[in-house]
This record gives C-alpha cells, structure tokens and sequence, in this order.
C-alpha cells in the first residue's frame, strides 16, 4: 500500500515533466508494477483469512456440534446435565475465544508486528551505516554527494530504435562510449535522430535491440525511481509549474541551501529572473514567463542537481548565442558529463567531441577531424557559415538568429 501510494503520488506530482518527456508508459509501467504487487498482497491475507476461519470452524465449532450430538448417548452413560452444559459452556466460551486469539495474533497481528520489525531493522541499518553517518557528521546531506549521481558514464552497445514494429529505424547498431566528465555535442540534420538519442540516454526510450549503460549498470537494471540520481533531461520546451521559484529550483533537491541556489542561478544567468520575481518565495507564473526564461529556470534546477549526466536537448533554443554559451560553459564546469543536442554551430565548437549523425553512420572526434573526414560535418558548418556572413552583411538580428540554427 505504501509503495503503490508512493509511486502514484510521485507520479501526480511531477505529471507536467511526465507528458513533457514522453514517459507516460514507463510510468504507467512502474505503477501498475506496484498494483500488481498490492494485488498479490491481498489475496496473500485472503488466504490467510480462509485459513483463519477454516480453523475456527474445525477448532471452536466441530467440537460443539459433536458433543450436541453426542448428547443422549452421553446421558445413557450416566454422564448428567450440569456436565454437558460445562462443556458445551466451555468450548463455545473459553475455547473457541482461545482459538480466535490465536488464529487472530497468527493473522494481522503477526503481520504487523514483522512490518515493525522490519522498520526497525531499516531504520538502525541506516543510522549505523558508515557513508551516511560521515557524510552527516561533515555537514553534506545524504544523497547530495559526488557519489549520489554516480560516475557520469554511458555506454551505447549495438542500439538499435524505431518508433513501432514495422517502422523504420532511427538509429541501427550504434555503438558510443562518453567518459565521466566528457563534453560531446551531438549534431546532424532535424529528424536524423538527436533527440531519440536523447531520449535513449535519457532512459525514457528503450531500444528494440542492444543496451544502454549509466555508470556501469544498464539501463534495464535500473528503476525508474533511480534514474533521477544518474542524470538529468532538459528538453527543449522547459517546464514550468506554478507555485514559488524557490520551489521550482529546489524540484530535484529538496531542501537545498539558499548559498547554492545562488551559485547555479548566477552560473546559468537567472538572476535577473530572480529579482524580477522578488527573490525566492516570489511566486511564478508560467504563462507570463518567456520561453527563454522557462529555461533558464529548468537549466539552474537541472545545474543544483547531484546527477552526474547532464543531458540538454536543445535545452538553450530560445537564448540568444551569449546566454546560451554562458549557460553550456556553466554546465561543461560542472562536476560530471554534459551531452549537448546542439542547434549552433558554436554549441559543437564548445565540446571536448562532437558526435555526427547523417541517418547511415555515426562519427565522432573533435572539430578539426570531423571536418577534414565528415562530409555531413563539412556541410553543417558551410550552412552556418553563409549564414553567419549574410549576418554580418546586414539582416535583421532575429533572421540571423532564425538562420544560423539547424
């Protein structure tokens, strides 16, 4: 009952992020696991329940009805009336109330009394586990550590992804390896498959064939629950929800200290958004934000996180090219790995590697190698760079923001 009433609440809590990110069947998924585990549950305790009658009725009822029917021979046999009614007293009385204690102590009761054992047990393993105990006595929160998002390392192993059975793949046979603490940017036309790779990393996809890894563990191993601690996805239309900035910052980590809100909102280029709000507890309201301000909100929320993988996907789309480097340079400083979906040219030139996708192969190494071996690299950059210079020549600053995107 508490994990299905816990995961539902999760669920109904965080339903914006859930339909933002396609993950409505992963969760549905993980719920309806929980459902059928409470299911089981009950039909364990119904069980026990029958049982707990079948024994009554053996127990504290046969021997009455024995003894009622037994009665003229017991009188024939010189047994008397005051003795029968002693015994009928005492079955329908004394015993049958001794047997349903027992068989009620056998029922809930024992139930409850295990549960409790095994809360107490949690409890004094958590209170006398080493990690949680130093890392409370230094003054971290548990869970916020280094440690808590994992190493920041994922694995492509032969992934292959089509949206349906008989659709065409998207990605076939993709073999990727990104380092902890590696800056890739992942570049190539629109619906080449950026996003789906994502979305992979992201472990709302699953792929028809091979297998995603996050930090040494695969995807498949992983709850949903957990995903959150490893990594963190920004897509491109941010979220929003009503109620305080504060609350909107803190959505990954309750409880996080006002010093290090400060330090990802000045690291993203929020504060404007901030004093414009009047601080913290100033409450939001979605629709009268920007686009580009819901980013920014999403992009600090998302830098406070203790997940080592950060992964934007197109996540900086309506910044101009001065806050969108500000915000990716915040993130490439940032403990961990950062995989950029990048709508600029200059979102590739920022990364450590750069990763090509042209719908048949997949090639990856840094500026200077794709150019000279990736004729789609080559072309991507030609198309940035005429349009770079119609720029300079004098179009207006929205067209030439409009143009140097892919």
């Amino acid at each position: 009952e508490e994990a299905v009433a816990g995961s539902v609440s999760q669920a109904l809590a965080g339903l914006r992020d859930v339909i933002a990110c396609g993950a409505e069947d992963q969760v549905r998924t993980d719920i309806m696991d929980r459902v059928a585990e409470q299911a089981a549950a009950l039909r364990a305790v119904a069980r026990m329940n029958m049982l707990r009658t079948l024994c009554l009725a053996v127990g504290g009822w046969l021997p009455l009805v024995l003894v009622l029917a037994a009665t003229p021979s017991l009188a024939r046999h010189g047994v008397g009336p005051a003795a029968m009614v002693g015994a009928v007293t005492y079955i329908g009385g004394a015993l049958k109330g001794a047997l349903s204690s027992v068989t009620r102590g056998l029922g809930g009761t024992s139930i409850r009394l295990s549960i409790t054992l095994q809360r107490i047990a949690e409890a004094s393993g958590s209170s006398l586990d080493p990690g949680t105990r130093e890392s409370t006595q230094s003054g971290e929160q548990p869970g916020l550590g280094p440690a808590a998002g994992g190493t920041g390392q994922v694995s492509l192993r032969n992934v292959t992804f089509a949206y349906g059975p008989y659709a065409e793949a998207v990605l076939r046979d993709l073999c990727l390896d990104i380092p902890s603490g590696d800056h890739v940017a992942i570049v190539g036309p629109s619906g080449i498959g950026k996003s789906t790779l994502a979305g992979l990393a992201a472990g709302l996809l699953h792929p028809r064939a091979g297998e995603v890894w996050l930090d040494g563990m695969p995807m498949s191993a992983l709850p949903l629950v957990e995903l959150p601690r490893h990594r963190v996805l920004i897509p491109q239309e941010a979220y929003v929800f009503d109620g305080t900035l504060g609350e909107n910052l803190r959505y990954l980590v309750p409880g996080v200290a006002e010093a290090d809100l400060d330090t990802s909102v000045d690291a993203v280029g929020l504060r404007a958004v901030v004093t414009r709000a009047g601080g913290y507890a100033g409450n939001v309201i979605p629709a009268a934000l920007s686009a580009g301000e819901r980013q920014l909100i999403a992009l600090a929320r998302a830098h406070l996180s203790p997940a080592r993988i950060v992964i934007l996907d197109e996540a900086t789309c309506h910044l101009d090219p001065d806050a969108a480097a500000r915000a990716e340079d915040a993130f490439a400083a940032r403990p961990g790995t950062l995989i950029v979906i990048a709508h600029r040219i200059s979102s590739a030139l920022r990364a450590r590697r750069v990763l090509v996708l042209d719908g048949t192969r997949a090639e990856i190494g840094d500026h200077a190698t794709l150019l000279a071996r990736s004729p789609m690299y080559r072309d991507l950059v030609g198309h940035w760079q005429e349009a770079h210079d119609q720029v300079a020549d004098g179009p207006a600053a929205g067209e030439g923001e409009l143009a140097i995107r892919w």
